[in-house]
């Protein structure tokens, strides 16, 4: 054991009579820091997951604190294109250097290492799993406060794989109203009690469309059970982001970092309390 030891194996790539044999966590890159791990996750595609993580991590660092976000969805990576990213990652002797967003969030993803970015990636579960690995083992992440891991839907290899490597401070799900989301999501939850993961909280995206004119709220998607199922699992912090074409619009512009996330407020004053 080394005299620095801060009995965090998770963060630490020696080999000691005091690592725990049965520990799945792997060690960052040497050189990474990285202070707190969360995982945005839902039980099925389509609900946001990706809008979610984005605006948390625009959140955190609008906050001061230094963001990343690892895009885990290897075969439908979306992170780039929210942030407006075109450049692509390079790699120096000694590991892969992520790419900063205009305002400053280092972020990976496969989108940013292939030649064109409409190009598909062809890969088994096993080997898309390796790949987020790597993108935690050999990525060289500076001072980050803040890392969010975009995740793919499901409860596959991807999922269980950062479950068990990353040191995760919690998860984050992301669910729409639609009592079939609803339903599926709570396997998520169930997966992340089942390995002892805290859940920091729900979000419903798609709540409701709020018109412009009289501001009265329509449950477009039906009425929500996100309440319900918070309670029912003792989650705290609910959020509801509503239908909202500026949004999507900044998504789709590359500017994600512009948008004001009110609906999220509370919830990243939670990760604060939680993390820090």
């Amino acid at each position: 054991m080394s005299e620095n030891c801060n009995h965090d194996c998770s963060s630490c790539g020696e080999s000691c009579k005091d690592r725990d044999p049965k520990s799945m966590l792997q060690a960052p890159h040497e050189m990474s820091s990285i202070k707190n791990v969360i995982a945005v996750v839902s039980g099925k595609g389509g609900v946001g997951k990706s809008l979610v993580t984005s605006l948390l991590a625009s959140s955190m660092q609008k906050k001061g604190y230094h963001s990343a976000v690892i895009d885990a969805d290897i075969t439908g990576p979306s992170i780039p294109k929210a942030f407006g990213i075109h450049e692509k990652a390079y790699a120096n002797e000694m590991g892969l250097i992520p790419v900063k967003s205009r305002g400053g969030i280092d972020v990976m993803s496969i989108n940013l290492l292939l030649d064109n970015d409409t190009d598909p990636v062809l890969w088994r579960g096993p080997i898309i799993a390796g790949a987020v690995s790597q993108f935690w083992t050999d990525v060289i992440w500076e001072n980050v406060d803040y890392m969010f891991v975009d995740m793919p839907p499901g409860t596959g290899d991807v999922p269980l794989t950062v479950f068990q490597s990353l040191p995760l401070k919690g998860i984050i799900v992301v669910t729409s109203p639609q009592e079939l989301v609803s339903v599926i999501v709570e396997k998520a939850v169930k997966m992340a009690e089942m390995m002892n993961i805290p859940v920091l909280g729900i979000v419903e995206n798609m709540s409701y469309f709020e018109c412009p004119d009289c501001k009265s709220k329509h449950s477009i998607f039906g009425e929500s059970h996100i309440d319900e199922i918070a309670a029912r699992h003792g989650i705290a912090s609910v959020s509801k982001l509503p239908i909202d074409p500026a949004i999507a619009s900044s998504c789709d512009k590359g500017e994600i970092e512009a948008v004001d996330a009110p609906w999220l407020a509370e919830l990243s004053a939670s990760l604060e309390k939680i993390c820090n």
